[in-house]
This record gives structure tokens, sequence and C-alpha cells, in this order.
């Protein structure tokens, strides 16, 4: 069941929709609870696919899909209640983030946490353009979203993220 409450599962789930689900699984109790407004993005370049993106509740929650409706990415904002590791949510600052994580770096305008690739804080606009350095980030810059994907092909010599569930 959908929970705009759920834990944060990194590179696993969100809101208990999981990556690597076909969207059908989630469709019929997304349509029946949910406000849902759907977006296509075409193709960015010719290896690339068309995307789909389903933003739940006025973008308390999103869902991406690729071409062949199977979900590679779920997002949230601040509105969403749910926690990664008890601990971290959408909406907390910098600061706060920086004194209750081991290491922050930035990969492509997000924010990776402790090495773990398989979630992301997004940088607000101009600060994911600007910030190629940790120091250039204001300390009360609040972080609105969090994303569950598997950043790892992004990144080399770091292998997929898949782990285990316990």
């Amino acid at each position: 069941m959908i929970d705009l409450n759920a834990d944060i599962i990194s590179n696993h789930s969100l809101g208990n929709i999981c990556l690597g689900q076909s969207i059908d699984v989630y469709l019929e109790e997304l349509l029946e609870r949910f406000t849902v407004e759907t977006k296509i993005y075409p193709p960015a370049h010719p290896q690339a696919e068309t995307m789909h993106g389903y933003f739940i509740n006025h973008g308390a929650m999103v869902v991406f899909t690729n071409s062949l409706d199977i979900i590679v990415s779920v997002g949230c904002n601040q509105t969403y209640s749910g926690k990664y590791r008890q601990t971290l949510y959408p909406g907390i600052t910098m600061e706060k983030l920086s004194m209750l994580v081991k290491e922050v770096r930035i990969l492509h305008g997000a924010l990776i946490v402790d090495n773990d690739y398989g979630l992301s804080f997004p940088l607000p606009s101009p600060h994911d353009e600007l910030a190629d350095h940790l120091h250039q980030i204001p300390p009360e810059l609040t972080l609105n979203e969090i994303y569950v994907y598997d950043h790892s092909p992004l990144v080399p010599n770091v292998k997929n993220v898949k782990k285990k569930r316990k």
C-alpha cells in the first residue's frame, strides 16, 4: 500500500513504491487515492528513451518510469513524512545533514551521503549548477527533495549498489 509516511529505503523504495517494478502494480491505487499528474519526457539524446513522470499529490511524491513503464526513480518533497535511516528527511538543512552523516559529496548537482549511491538530495537552483565544493553550499540551504535511484553508474569504479534487504 502506498504510504506518504513510509521509510525511505535506499535503492529500493520510497512511499512503498519499489524501483524495478512496473508502474501498473501501483496505478490503480494511485488513481483511486491520490491526485496524479502525468508528464512525458522525450529522449534528451539519440541513445536515451522516453520517460514518464507521475506527480502524486502535487509533488509530495514523484515516480519516473522508463519506456517499458518500469520504475527507475522515486522522489519526494518536504510534504512527505517518511525518513531515511530514521534521521534524514526532505526539508533538512545542509547544516543538519552534515551533522548527521559521516560524509557528503556532490554528484551531478545532487548530494550523496555516506557513499550511498542509491539515494540523493538534489541541490535546488542555482546551487545545482554552481556548487562544485561543499563549502559553496550555504549551511542554511534547505534540501527539499530526496530521490531513490541507482546513481552508481554515474561514478567510475563504483559497482551497482544493490543491497540485500534485511
